[in-house]
């Protein structure tokens, strides 16, 4: 699990393409010395397994699965990416409480600066619009940002400053992907909502028999 507030940036070192989907090798721009192999780390919002490590720079593989639903196929050597180890129990939570399950990938429409913040217009998949909360939560490549505004298939968020100096959201601009994962507790919340009716009495109900069985 993480919140969405990204460590520091990272740069892919080396890609190696394998048949069931890629190895990459990254170097990190902060201190990787609590971080074992076997534990999990978000690569713009993805979350991997450390297969290897070497002083700053760590291994991981990517699934086909992966490479078919995210950026990270996309991935090029010297590609800048967010990262974010994983929270740890008792500590705040920044941001959101993201998964780095991306379910699925947005477009960036329009990059606008506002002196120095920048607004962010991004085109989301059809499927995934029901999630967007205007002041609601999503993580974007694994950051974790407030809707500002919903229009059919386009949110926009805000950049502050800070962001865009601890992110790669300083190189973004109109035609880049980039990985989204909506709000879990509104993905469960819409799976609860839509169960089917019937199956769900036949499933729960309690009958006058289940009673009497019972000793009531």
């Amino acid at each position: 699990m993480f919140t969405g507030i990204i460590e520091g940036t990272g740069k892919v070192k080396t890609i190696h393409p394998k048949e069931d989907g890629l190895q990459l090798e990254i170097a990190v721009d902060f201190n990787l010395e609590q971080t074992n192999v076997g534990e999990s780390i978000a690569v713009n919002g993805c979350c991997l397994t450390i297969t290897s490590r070497l002083g700053d720079t760590f291994w991981a593989d990517v699934s086909l699965e992966t490479v078919a639903r995210t950026t990270l196929g996309d991935l090029k050597e010297n590609s800048a990416v967010n990262l974010e180890r994983p929270l740890k129990l008792g500590e705040r939570i920044g941001g959101h409480l993201v998964q780095g399950h991306v379910d699925g990938t947005a477009l960036v429409e329009e990059v606008v600066d506002l002196g120095e913040t920048k607004r962010i217009t991004f085109k989301c998949p059809s499927d995934l619009t029901r999630y967007l909360v205007e002041k609601g939560s999503i993580a974007i490549d694994g950051v974790s940002l407030t809707i500002n505004h919903v229009a059919g298939d386009h949110f926009s968020v805000m950049i502050i400053p800070h962001t865009q100096a601890k992110t790669t959201f300083q190189g973004l601009n109109r035609g880049i992907r980039v990985n989204l994962e909506v709000d879990i507790i509104g993905k469960y919340v819409d799976k609860l909502s839509h169960l089917d009716s019937e199956e769900y009495q036949k499933g729960t109900q309690i009958t006058r028999e289940f009673l009497k069985k019972h000793g009531f």
